[in-house]
């Protein structure tokens, strides 16, 4: 059964803002999508998770987000940035990775790349250049990731913690729809709940449900706004076992019924 998550659209560019607090759902949910996410930061400061690791970020940062992998950052009023949808074939690495560009020619090449790409992806453009500025924009990615200090990279998720959560990360990714408790995902993984709940609480301040939670809220979000199924129908794809208790459980997270949400449109653009 596919998935709004599941579509996989071409080489888009799309502005990042602050969208206001009917918006949050954008971007703070954690989500997934079947191809990989590039997000440039401009100006102003937060925090991200990826794959269950949160970490802050400010301007000039880089953050690439791999196929099936959720995340879910934290846009505030000052922020401002682009989240690039790369094709499905990429040379892109298979693992998430954050760059903070601190030398002003880097940053420059990297906004130029962006700028021609975004150039070649409005009316009159053509397909194939911003292809080849997309690849030329990969090679100056290797090139940064080869150099970076390795004092920069984050050693938390080679830990045990790091790797218990981007493995239950994965799960939820994959298995958000299928009706599992955080003591199936558990069980799976070998752990108590008890102890992936603490795990999570330690990498990204999230518990294990709420994780979850957050994975499928943020489908249901999508099949609201993106499609004309039926509440019913989009309660029994998410694993809900009544059209109620999905009713109940989105309205304690949006503040809407599923049907005013549909009607308000989500408040704001996919990304």
């Amino acid at each position: 059964m596919t998935m709004m998550s599941d579509v996989k659209p071409a080489l888009a560019l799309a502005t990042l803002t602050y969208g206001g607090p009917a918006s949050k759902w954008r971007t703070e949910a954690m989500r997934s999508h079947a191809t990989p996410r590039l997000i440039h930061i401009t100006k102003g400061q937060g925090r991200i998770t990826v794959a269950g690791l949160t970490n802050g970020y400010g301007p000039n940062n880089l953050i690439f987000i791999p196929a099936e992998t959720i995340y879910g950052l934290e846009v505030g009023p000052t922020v401002f940035g682009q989240i690039m949808t790369l094709p499905s074939i990429t040379d892109w690495p298979d693992h998430p990775f954050h760059l903070r560009l601190r030398d002003v020619a880097p940053q420059k090449e990297l906004q130029g790349y962006i700028e021609a790409i975004e150039r070649e992806l409005q009316p009159g453009g053509d397909d194939r250049a911003a292809a080849c500025h997309l690849g030329l924009l990969s090679i100056f990615v290797e090139r940064q990731l080869q150099t970076r200090d390795p004092a920069s990279i984050d050693q938390r998720r080679n830990s045990a913690a790091g790797k218990l959560v981007a493995r239950y990360a994965a799960m939820i990714a994959r298995d958000f729809a299928a009706d599992r408790s955080v003591a199936d995902f558990a069980a799976a993984l070998d752990v108590t709940p008890t102890h992936l709940t603490r795990v999570c609480q330690q990498t990204c301040g999230r518990s294990a449900l709420k994780l979850l939670n957050e994975r499928i809220h943020y489908e249901a979000c999508m099949l609201l706004r993106d499609t004309q199924e039926q509440v019913q129908d989009i309660a029994r794809r998410l694993g809900f076992r009544s059209a109620a208790y999905f009713t109940r459980s989105f309205q304690e997270k949006s503040g809407q019924t599923p049907s005013d949400f549909r009607r308000t449109g989500g408040a704001g653009t996919r990304i």
